[in-house]
């Protein structure tokens, strides 16, 4: 595939953009080459500036569950723009979708909108700290919530990628007051709880990693995560950007069973545009000014394109019943990939939860960020960019969730799967 135009444009970035790009990971530092400038969204597919056309299994890295350009999700925002974009004032639009999360997710009883993920973390931890009075917080290697200050260590998402272990320009006393335990590790977090006994706010974590590459819960983590929290009087904080919404109507807190005390939301909650979200029970969230005392605001948070464009999602997730179908395509999907791979014998451990998948290059289990490491990361370079070739777009880092859309129909899998086959060969092929 030709991409003279990405390369001229990813020149022409790097004058203007630190990087050349505006998220890290878009820069295929891990992966090498020119990142593709896209130019169209069409369905499960995207279009770079040279005519390229790729199945998109990044899906803006989760939000797109429905695919580009939904047409339920278009008719919201354009007549929302008729209206007005933005006016520092309450909506109707931001109630109804306040509604609607109180209405699917299992914890929450009232929810506050801002602008981000990061957001939503930053949020949730200064409401745990501030009605706690405790400023210690636990989170897990590899889990990332954002690139607010107290969550740049061992971050996962980006900082993995591009090989780096926290972030210059964070102050020491704010990194003093993060614990670190390894992901599904309940007795680690014993532990800590017992070492910091009485000054631990919250533990934060998301409930299924997605930014480690996709690593479920083992059998017991969330549910020993939540007696052990309740018992010691710490919050339990889920962070489901990435999961709400995805894996079902209520997120990984109802497939699984377990309810925390904060909820983190974004991505599918804006279908497509700018949003986050923190919610959980009233008492809780009554501590939020102008309710309570502990401050957050924005002046976009509630932006009504995104409170529509989100309202539309959600109640097609909800009708269609989407979350439920997408999992069971993706499982079919997966079970497809992981019998060819055992058939051939090749080194590739498949991680998959409803529509969340990745392909580690290793022999191993993958349970943890230290084993999702250990994965060989320059040979899914050569995959990712054999892939690409063949007008595949996986995520250009070994740290990153494939996501499969509702979009995709049983042709594209087929293709997919033929693709992704192929391109397996070729990469352990060259080493």
């Amino acid at each position: 595939m030709q991409n003279d135009r990405s390369k001229a444009w990813f020149e022409k970035a790097q004058k203007f953009i630190p990087g050349g790009v505006n998220s890290p990971v878009r820069a295929f530092g891990s992966v090498g080459g020119t990142p593709v400038f896209i130019q169209k969204g069409d369905g499960p597919f995207i279009i770079d500036a040279d005519g390229n056309r790729y199945l998109d299994f990044v899906s803006s890295w989760g939000p797109l569950i429905l695919g580009h350009r939904h047409p339920v999700v278009v008719k919201a925002i354009q007549k929302a723009l008729e209206r007005g974009t933005s006016f520092g004032a309450p909506t109707e639009a931001e109630v109804a979708l306040a509604a609607k999360v109180v209405e699917l997710v299992p914890s929450i009883e009232k929810v506050r909108m801002v602008n981000s993920g990061t957001e939503a973390a930053m949020t949730a931890v200064r409401l745990a700290r501030g009605i706690s009075n405790k400023d210690k917080i636990i989170k897990f290697e590899g889990c990332y919530h954002g690139h607010s200050d107290s969550f740049l260590m061992k971050a996962g998402s980006g900082t993995a990628t591009l090989g780096i272990p926290g972030s210059p320009g964070v102050p020491k006393s704010l990194v003093s007051d993060t614990l670190l335990a390894p992901y599904n590790d309940l007795t680690a977090v014993e532990s800590l709880v017992e070492a910091f006994k009485g000054q631990i706010a919250a533990v934060i974590v998301e409930p299924v990693a997605g930014n480690m590459g996709t690593v479920p819960p083992k059998e017991g983590f969330l549910k020993g995560l939540r007696e052990l929290t309740r018992q010691a009087g710490i919050f339990l904080i889920f962070d489901e950007v990435i999961t709400g919404f995805r894996l079902s109507n209520g997120g990984a807190q109802e497939l699984f069973g377990v309810q925390p005390d904060l909820t983190c939301l974004g991505k599918i909650i804006g279908g497509g545009l700018p949003v986050g979200a923190v919610g959980g029970r009233c008492d809780v969230m009554d501590a939020l000014a102008p309710a309570g005392t502990i401050y957050q605001a924005g002046t976009l948070s509630g932006n009504p394109l995104a409170m529509s464009a989100g309202l539309a999602t959600l109640d097609y997730l909800q009708k269609y019943r989407i979350p439920l179908k997408l999992n069971e395509t993706s499982t079919i999907f997966v079970a497809r990939l992981k019998k060819w791979i055992h058939q051939k014998s090749l080194p590739v451990t498949i991680n998959q939860v409803g529509s969340m998948v990745t392909l580690f290059f290793t022999n191993t289990a993958v349970e943890n960020f230290k084993q999702a490491s250990g994965a060989d990361a320059g040979l899914y370079a050569k995959f990712f960019h054999s892939l690409l070739e063949k007008g595949i777009y996986f995520p250009p880092s070994p740290f990153e969730t494939v996501f499969l859309s509702h979009a995709m129909q049983p042709e594209d899998l087929d293709m997919a799967f033929d693709k992704i086959t192929v391109s397996l060969l070729e990469a352990l092929r060259a080493e």
